[in-house]
């Protein structure tokens, strides 16, 4: 099946077979896609927290709006985390990045200020989450993006001290009852000619 046919196919999971596993060897491979993910200047600024624990997901789907069935019913929650501080940011990038990149961050992004830098950096994540969706596409592994979420409490639950929570994508396998699929709600997205443009 072609790739394109894999993103035709894929969908945003609204119910889980809470008896339904996921491969160990799969979500080894999602944590290495996830590490190769791009961004700019390779800034990286992110953390992705695996969440198995059976308890954790409980205290999450507590925090997580209308998504609070997917959390408990899905097998993993991945949490999308950005550095909180702009300082252990900068830090980071001294420390690992080649100079002719932190020049770019220090001419291009830093002189925007604060909430500019943090918001360029939410945006990397953001491009994690487009390669963690395509890849869930491309090996057929059910999952839910979900901004639903309450950011400061998964903070407290995770306990990941430099790091705030952004979004959260549960995995796992759909439920047959799943309506969303799309051979009982097709897809529906803008056409083609009205947002791919040629001059």
């Amino acid at each position: 099946m072609s790739f394109l046919q894999k993103m035709k196919n894929r969908y945003t999971v609204k119910k889980y077979n809470a008896e339904g596993e996921i491969d160990a060897e799969q979500i080894e491979e999602l944590k290495e896609i996830l590490q190769l993910s791009p961004s700019s200047i390779n800034s990286q600024p992110w953390n992705f927290v695996f969440v198995t624990s059976k308890e954790i997901k409980e205290q999450l789907s507590e925090v997580s709006f209308h998504n609070t069935a997917k959390v408990i019913e899905s097998k993993l929650v991945i949490v999308f985390q950005v550095l909180k501080s702009v300082e252990d940011f900068e830090t980071q990038i001294n420390e690992n990045l080649p100079e002719m990149a932190v020049n770019y961050y220090k001419n291009m992004v830093q002189p925007h200020g604060e909430e500019y830098i943090k918001n360029w950096m939410a945006k990397q994540v953001y491009i994690s989450l487009g390669v963690l969706l395509s890849a869930c596409a491309e090996m057929g592994i059910d999952c839910t993006p979900m901004e639903g979420i309450k950011s400061a409490e998964y903070d407290e639950i995770l306990q990941n001290e430099k790091y705030e929570s952004l979004f959260a994508v549960a995995i796992g396998q759909k439920s047959e009852a799943d309506t969303n699929q799309p051979v009982h709600t097709p897809k529906r997205r803008l056409e083609t000619s009205k947002i791919i443009l040629e001059k």
